[in-house]
């Protein structure tokens, strides 16, 4: 029960994004719940990044960050069968690991030869004219979670085939919402 763990919130003009889907993923990581509310209060109007620290005492600790978007053209797939994140970890060691000698722009997971996640992101593709989604991602987003919700993207096992024959795929985490990507490259 020593694990730390962290949530990424977006806040921008002083509003806070999402706040309802951290909360719960907080709750569903340490049974407790917490009123975020209490705690976030952006510094300034600019797009931040907002990340909350906490364990099963409590929150540990907030700290905001000017947030910048980064340029992602080019993917690596890398093959991972024992890689578990199943909750937001601070400790990264798993997935920083697997960037370790990458020269692409970013990593796609490849579990038991299904997709997952991306190091930063939940991933979709747009398949069969419809967004599709990991069944089985790494970490649950809040992002994912809320285009579930909504029936903007369907949750199915998606293999290498699939994401390959993909025209458009979607990054999804809480700074970059459902952002579609329509020029890029992967890599085995």
């Amino acid at each position: 029960m020593n694990e730390t763990y962290f949530e990424t919130i977006k806040c921008n003009d002083y509003e806070v994004y999402n706040i309802q889907y951290h909360k719960k993923r907080i709750s569903r990581t340490i049974g407790i719940n917490i009123n975020l509310e209490e705690y976030i209060y952006p510094p300034n109007e600019k797009l931040l990044k907002c990340k909350v620290i906490y364990n099963h005492s409590g929150i540990l600790d907030i700290q905001y960050d000017e947030y910048y978007k980064k340029n992602i053209k080019s993917f690596k797939l890398v093959y991972d069968n024992n890689i578990n994140y199943s909750k937001k970890y601070l400790n990264r060691d798993c997935i920083d690991k697997l960037k370790e000698n990458i020269k692409e722009d970013e990593i796609i997971i490849i579990k038991n030869n299904l997709l997952t996640d991306t190091s930063i992101a939940n991933i979709a593709i747009y398949y069969d004219n419809r967004w599709l989604t990991p069944k089985e991602p790494l970490l649950i987003g809040t992002s994912r979670n809320r285009y579930i919700d909504n029936n903007l993207i369907l949750q199915k096992d998606i293999s290498v085939k699939m994401l390959k024959e993909s025209k458009k795929i979607a990054l999804l985490n809480a700074m970059i919402d459902f952002d579609i990507l329509e020029d890029f490259i992967i890599k085995d």
